[in-house]
């Protein structure tokens, strides 16, 4: 899907609709000593595989999903405030030049 690079769309510090710049939000450094990430890595040493537990293990049958939610980051033109906006499960997004 493409999508446009300005959108005219309501800026809630603004409170009013003024113009936006689109870009696709990046996902950030994971951190290395969360819980989940230390406690994946202390399950991950133990056997052979890199996998915790095989897909049929805790009720998780079902196929995983194919695509994942875009995140939109909308800033404002006017006074640089930018809020984000959960798009639509899509293969691919690209902001149209």
């Amino acid at each position: 899907m493409k999508a446009p690079k300005e959108l005219r769309t309501y800026c809630p510090r603004c409170n009013t609709h003024t113009e936006h710049t689109l870009s696709l939000l990046k996902t950030g450094m994971r951190r290395k000593m969360a819980a989940g990430e230390r406690h994946h890595e202390r399950v991950d040493r133990h056997g052979y595989g890199g996998s915790k537990a095989p897909i049929g293990v805790r009720g998780q049958v079902k196929k995983m999903k194919t695509t994942d939610k875009k995140t939109l980051k909308l800033k404002c033109k006017a006074c640089g405030y930018t809020l984000q906006r959960v798009g639509v499960r899509l293969a691919k997004m690209e902001i149209a030049a």
